[in-house]
């Protein structure tokens, strides 16, 4: 019987090319077809290293988290310095690529995502270690996580906006603040709602970083 031959392509080549077409082009134009027509191979090949659409976005994610997840291993201090640190790196993360926070959102809800894992781990960790118990821990990382998302989707679509010279409302002040002071807002709030929940003041004397 014929053997059928393996595509030249590896998988990491494949991510990379996403990954650049991403940045080009946007997520709506990240498909199947359009990255085999990128690659000058048949879709056929593409699916020969990843068997769906979703698996290849939750391997692009990983790529664009993997310098946030490498720094993980590096945090030290208390547990509402480490929640701070993971989602400013993650927030970073996010910026540092066209649509990154729609990409990652898809990959997370598809469950493709490692990276994403790794990072809800490490905040269950610092939940956990600020008091929280059972269930609680997964469901508070998942909350700073899903702060994280909404809040860097909307931020890169006011990025787009602008870029379109779009004109905002004038009647939103806030919208002209500095998005990092915001984004530290909100996850203060996050903070100081773990800390209440376990009944401590841990945190109502941190101050985060706007960026």
């Amino acid at each position: 019987m014929p053997q059928h031959k393996r595509d030249p392509y590896q998988k990491s080549a494949i991510v990379a090319k996403a990954t650049e077409v991403l940045d080009a082009y946007g997520i709506a134009d990240l498909t199947m077809r359009r990255l085999a027509r990128e690659l000058d191979v048949t879709v056929g090949a593409l699916y020969w290293h990843f068997t769906s659409k979703q698996e290849l976005l939750g391997a692009v994610a990983d790529e664009l988290l993997r310098p946030a997840v490498e720094e993980l291993a590096g945090l030290t201090g208390d547990w509402p310095d480490v929640i701070g640190a993971v989602a400013r790196r993650l927030r970073d993360a996010l910026l540092s690529r066209t649509d990154g926070a729609e990409l990652v959102s898809a990959g997370f809800a598809a469950g493709q995502s490692t990276a994403v894992r790794v990072i809800v781990d490490r905040l269950g960790a610092a939940a956990a270690e600020a008091g929280l118990t059972g269930d609680q821990p997964a469901l508070a990382a998942r909350t700073v996580v899903y702060y994280v998302l909404g809040f860097t989707v909307d931020e890169q679509s006011r990025l787009q906006w602008d870029a379109a010279g779009a004109a905002l409302p004038g009647d939103s002040p806030v919208l002209d603040d500095d998005a990092g002071t915001r984004f530290a807002f909100g996850l203060m709030l996050l903070i100081d709602g773990i800390a209440a929940r376990c009944g401590t003041s841990a945190c109502s004397r941190l101050t985060l970083p706007r960026d």
